[in-house]
């Protein structure tokens, strides 16, 4: 009961100061065939919440931008951010983070595999009652990935390495479906690719990760920016980066106003 009270006060509010309850980013690159039908199932998912969607154009060479720009019409929550050049999924959510207008943020891929249904559940973990205090990070598990046996394969060897450098026992920090307190994400310094580590990076930060298991379905247009061979060799260079990361943060153990 006090959990319905509270998320109705956090309603209210947002809705008096004219700003969303939680905002939605997602990143995309040449996925002209998916962004419409993906932007309609997240409103769906979503409906009589007050958020906002923003959709992150990393510089699309199809008319994936026209296509998000077509249905802001019927979509007044809709945002559409364009990046000027290509700059990457990890920068790509980054701008829509740093756009958003609320304290929490959801993420998922622009490709369509992630299903916008999952997207409430996250949101109800990360903002739950009995929440411990320092949780800053909800992170998708897909149990049942729907993808060549060469992409899991890949995807599992990774996840696989970066479990036994890395110590951050999350299963599958690839997934892009999650939910998290944008100023926690904004205290984790940036780089490219980050978004594959960010439970390992709240970690370091001094902020609590949970897991949910999240579906996943079968890619329907365009296809993958990835190939199992870049990932690995990105995969092995950020690793140390973010070890490195990990070894140099100093932590003042809270803060306190005097």
């Amino acid at each position: 009961h006090s959990m319905d009270a509270r998320v109705q006060t956090e309603r209210m509010m947002a809705s008096a100061e004219g700003r969303p309850e939680f905002s939605v980013v997602s990143p995309v690159r040449n996925e002209a065939e998916n962004v419409e039908s993906l932007v309609r199932e997240i409103a769906q998912a979503l409906a009589g919440r007050a958020f906002e969607i923003i959709f992150v154009d990393d510089s699309s060479q199809d008319d994936t931008r026209a296509r998000l720009f077509a249905l802001k019409d019927k979509i007044p929550n809709l945002r559409v951010i364009g990046h000027r050049k290509n700059a990457g999924q990890s920068r790509a959510v980054r701008t829509g983070v740093l756009a958003a207008r609320s304290p929490v943020v959801l993420t998922l891929d622009g490709d369509g595999q992630n299903d916008p249904g999952d997207l409430p559940g996250l949101l109800a973990q990360l903002n739950r009652a009995d929440a411990p205090g320092d949780l800053g990070l909800v992170q998708g598990r897909r149990d049942k990935r729907i993808d060549s046996g060469w992409k899991k394969f890949g995807s599992r060897f990774a996840n696989n390495i970066r479990r036994s450098m890395l110590k951050d026992s999350n299963t599958d920090s690839g997934c892009g479906m999650r939910a998290f307190k944008r100023d926690a994400y904004l205290q984790i310094p940036y780089f490219d690719h980050m978004h594959r580590y960010l439970p390992a990076l709240m970690q370091s930060e001094g902020f609590m990760v949970e897991e949910r298991a999240v579906g996943h379905r079968a890619r329907q247009h365009g296809q993958s920016n990835y190939t199992n061979f870049g990932r690995l060799a990105d995969a092995l260079s950020d690793m140390r980066g973010v070890m490195w990361l990990r070894k140099r943060r100093r932590s003042p153990g809270g803060t306190d106003e005097i």
